[in-house]
């Protein structure tokens, strides 16, 4: 089991920054993809950021690559999610979500474990 916790999130206005944080712990692995995905109100969720532990490469969805950016501290078991020039249509809560395949998935289903979630408000 991987145990996943988030932090980080808050209210923004637009144009500002926040950086959201995923912990994992449990039996971890170099081998697991982290991917960062999102749900707004009404709407189902979507993939927006992805990393691999073991070699870092990194996966964006078209309307965050260029202000967010994923990494990875490994000595910390930790992926951060930085969000800058924030949109008020990126308001949503976000998920970490962990899966043992060194490829990224964009379908939630795919995905063996979940954090409980951060959210994210962005006003106008």
């Amino acid at each position: 089991q991987v145990q996943l916790v988030e932090s980080g999130g808050g209210l923004v206005q637009a144009g500002g920054s926040l950086r959201l944080s995923c912990a994992a712990s449990g039996r971890t692995s170099s081998r697991y993809t982290m991917t960062w995905f999102r749900q707004a109100p009404g709407k189902e969720g979507e993939f927006a950021a992805a990393i691999t532990w073991s070699d870092g490469r990194t996966y964006y969805e078209a309307s965050v690559k260029g202000r967010f950016t994923i990494s990875r501290d490994n000595a910390k078991n930790t992926v951060h999610l930085q969000m800058n020039n924030l949109k008020p249509e990126d308001t949503a809560v976000y998920f970490c979500a962990a899966r043992p395949v060194l490829i990224a998935s964009t379908r939630p289903n795919e995905y063996d474990y979940w954090g409980q979630g951060t959210q994210v408000t962005v006003s106008s």
